[in-house]
């Protein structure tokens, strides 16, 4: 995992991963970064909104639905598709159902359960290494 004030050293696409469960933001930052992928994380939108301000490296985000805040999944996607409309995001749920409306164009939705491995996918067809 990359510090936030920290900028990558290497060729690494910088991936944001926003979930609020830590095992799974633990996981997950691990599979992405052995599929080459460097990772920045943390669990709320309002965090992630804030790093996206000021790191101009994040390359693509992964969100989970459900986060620690007020602000969930489809309303940070939404925001930073209006904001960086070029940046790849994937969204992830095991709860929330798609909802077309809610999700911004060209983003791609993921439903739980999957694998690490099957996000990793998702993030190399938009983002390759």
């Amino acid at each position: 995992m990359v510090n936030e004030t920290t900028r990558s050293d290497d060729d690494r696409p910088v991936i944001l991963l926003v979930e609020d469960e830590a095992l799974t933001i633990m996981d997950l930052g691990d599979v992405l970064e052995d599929g080459g992928y460097e990772t920045v994380q943390c669990a709320s939108a309002e965090r992630a909104l804030g790093i996206l301000q000021t790191r101009t490296d994040i390359r693509g985000l992964i969100t989970d639905v459900e986060l620690s805040g007020k602000v969930n999944g489809f309303d940070l996607a939404n925001a930073v598709s209006e904001a960086r409309p070029t940046l790849p995001i994937v969204i992830v749920s095991g709860r929330a159902a798609p909802d077309p409306e809610r999700i911004p164009a060209g983003a791609r939705f993921i439903s739980r359960p999957c694998t690490g491995e099957d996000i990793l996918q998702q993030i190399q067809s938009l983002i390759p290494c």
